[in-house]
């Protein structure tokens, strides 16, 4: 018969993750030894073996875990089934918070994700781009008529590099801190977007006329 769990499994995979991410935000995950791995977490090598098979397992996941809690913040927002402003709010705002929690994850994810063996990295990469999609379709039912000329996708993207990169200068122990930065990340976005212009195509007419060029600037 197979011997259980023990009650604080979970608890010490997550403190072994935890230590993990910290040193492979800070020093990269090829420059991390899992010497350097047991040191942090004040346990053994063979210790982190019971938990893990080894280095690579600590990163897929860390940044398939992370990518996880994300989809279920998603998840979450849209069960609210709030209006298509607030639920765009809610969106930044949650992401933003969650940011400062998984800070070290959020790193490797963005830096790390490259050492991923394909099938892994298709993986979490399939769950970006979904997440990417809710985005887009929260920003679409702001501007259809940015969804028209391609442009929602684009404009999420922005938003997620000002959400993204907030770790490479927001600095833990600063004057300003994620859940302050929150709600101003969604007012800078929400109070831009109505202003972007939807680029039109060039109409050329050239029977026996003069040839005009009108852009849409607008909706």
């Amino acid at each position: 018969m197979a011997r259980g769990r023990s009650s604080g499994y979970d608890d010490q995979r997550e403190l072994i993750l935890g230590h993990a991410a910290a040193l492979f935000a800070r020093s990269g995950y090829p420059g991390t030894s899992m010497n350097e791995v047991a040191q942090a977490c004040g346990l053994s090598k063979p210790t982190i073996y019971h938990y893990f098979r080894d280095k690579y397992a600590l990163l897929v996941d860390i940044t398939d875990g992370h990518m996880t809690r994300l989809q279920a913040l998603v998840d979450e927002v849209q069960a609210m089934g709030l209006p298509p402003e607030p639920r765009l709010r809610m969106l930044i705002e949650r992401f933003v918070q969650e940011y400062a929690h998984a800070r070290h994850a959020h790193r490797v994810l963005t830096e790390d994700v490259r050492f991923l063996q394909d099938e892994d990295r298709q993986r979490v990469v399939g769950k970006e781009r979904a997440v990417v999609e809710a985005f887009a379709q929260a920003v679409a039912q702001l501007r259809p008529d940015a969804d028209g000329a391609g442009l929602s996708k684009a404009l999420a993207m922005l938003l997620f590099g000002m959400m993204n990169w907030m770790f490479t200068w927001l600095r833990p122990d600063g004057t300003l801190d994620h859940e302050a930065m929150a709600p101003v990340v969604a007012d800078l976005f929400l109070g831009g977007l109505p202003a972007v212009q939807t680029p039109g195509k060039p109409v050329h007419q050239t029977a026996g006329k003069k040839i005009v060029t009108t852009v849409n600037c607008g909706a």
